[in-house]
């Protein structure tokens, strides 16, 4: 968003094609940023009310790149828009959704919930328009189709190609979290109270799965004890061979998270490296002179679960004290670090290059197609804006005939 806003207040003709239904990628899925501790729908709402107004920009939802062909400053680009089987004309009343019988796993909040098969992908979403996931309706289904006074569930809809003609191509493909299940030993998938920090954070949105309860996903308990397990497949030439830059202090934010809605709750984190450099030091400092916050440093290297309990066993070599121990919890969020999306949707190499750990390397500025932010490196937001920026004013250096 920041990149299309920049070049286009400026005078640029901008679009943005964007994969999911809504605007704001991960952004959206928080609930605060570090170290500061407040929410980003202020952000975001200053940003939406800044697309809203400009009519240099146009967004594609639902919708991905399927080629492109020319070169720099002269590029057609063929995109695909997927159908939402809902209409302008809905009001988002929610009645199609109390009428639809079937459900979803809900993928805002990483499938900790369900949401129907017509549903609103978060209470923040821009646009804030409804959508089918036709893959979990039942074919002869059409209660919502009835539901709708406003005729504006169309069942029959498919999808469109759009054709666009551009100067230049950002990347702003973001990042997926890297897949906890690669991770065996640790047993994500297998035990079910192995969490991964970003279903921690939907945990603590007050519009979350939980209402904003951490709880333990076996019984719904408040866990007592908790243990974060840093590097979760990051650092590690089995997995990702980098660091993620961001998991450490998402995990001091997690913290604040669970001592403020538990008091006696006991946190143990257990690391590498802890990476908190330059203005962050203060909020690490911060985190780990609270009693009831055990920072061990070692690599976990298996969990086992009590099937009775639910309870969780961590097997570690403390470095400090020069010996293995092992720790019995409540519950365990893994760290897993940022993979860049373009690793699941691979950019040709002729268009672009990209590195080992498949970020865009390549520049806006000499080759017209480039990345920004997490798409070329992880970065928490404020660097993401900041390199967004950048991206804007290297893709109008690229362009050429002006007004494209």
């Amino acid at each position: 968003m920041t990149a299309a806003l920049e070049a286009a207040e400026v005078g640029y003709e901008v679009f943005i094609v964007e994969k999911n239904p809504y605007l704001g990628g991960r952004v959206a899925q928080m609930h605060h940023y570090f170290p500061k501790l407040c929410p980003p729908n202020c952000g975001l709402e200053i940003n939406f009310k800044r697309l809203r107004r400009n009519p240099r920009i146009k967004f594609f939802t639902c919708a991905e790149v399927e080629k492109i062909s020319g070169r720099k400053g002269d590029f057609d680009v063929d995109v695909k828009v997927s159908p939402r089987f809902v209409k302008p004309e809905c009001t988002a009343c929610g009645e199609c959704v109390e009428a639809c019988p079937a459900e979803r796993l809900n993928d805002f909040n990483y499938g900790l919930d369900k949401t129907k098969a017509i549903y609103l992908p978060h209470p923040f979403a821009f646009p804030m328009k409804y959508l089918i996931d036709r893959g979990a309706c039942a074919d002869s289904c059409s209660k919502c189709v009835e539901a709708c006074k406003y005729n504006a569930v169309d069942l029959n809809m498919s999808p469109e190609t759009v054709n666009l003609k551009v100067g230049a191509i950002v990347y702003a493909t973001g990042w997926k979290p890297y897949d906890a299940g690669k991770i065996s030993y640790y047993g994500f998938g297998r035990h079910k109270n192995v969490l991964t920090n970003v279903m921690l954070e939907r945990l603590a949105v007050p519009n979350g799965p939980t209402e904003g309860r951490i709880e333990r996903p076996s019984d719904g308990k408040e866990p007592e004890t908790i243990a974060f397990v840093q590097c979760a497949g990051s650092r590690d030439e089995n997995h990702q061979a980098y660091c993620s830059q961001i998991c450490c202090l998402a995990t001091l934010k997690h913290i604040t998270y669970i001592r403020e809605k538990n008091p006696n709750a006991k946190i143990y984190v257990f690391y590498i490296d802890i990476r908190a450099l330059g203005k962050y030091e203060d909020f690490y400092t911060k985190v780990a002179q609270d009693e009831n916050v055990v920072f061990i440093k070692g690599k976990v290297g298996e969990i086992t679960e009590d099937p009775a309990t639910g309870d969780l066993t961590l097997e570690t070599e403390d470095q400090g004290a020069g010996k293995t121990v092992t720790q019995t919890v409540n519950m365990v969020v893994l760290a897993t670090g940022m993979a860049p999306s373009t690793l699941e949707a691979r950019i040709p190499s002729e268009l672009a290059a990209l590195d080992a750990g498949g970020f865009v390397i390549s520049s806006v500025s000499e080759t017209g197609i480039g990345g920004a932010g997490c798409a070329r490196k992880p970065m928490e937001v404020s660097a993401t804006v900041r390199d967004a920026t950048g991206a804007a004013l290297k893709a109008i250096q690229a362009t050429v005939g002006g007004g494209e």
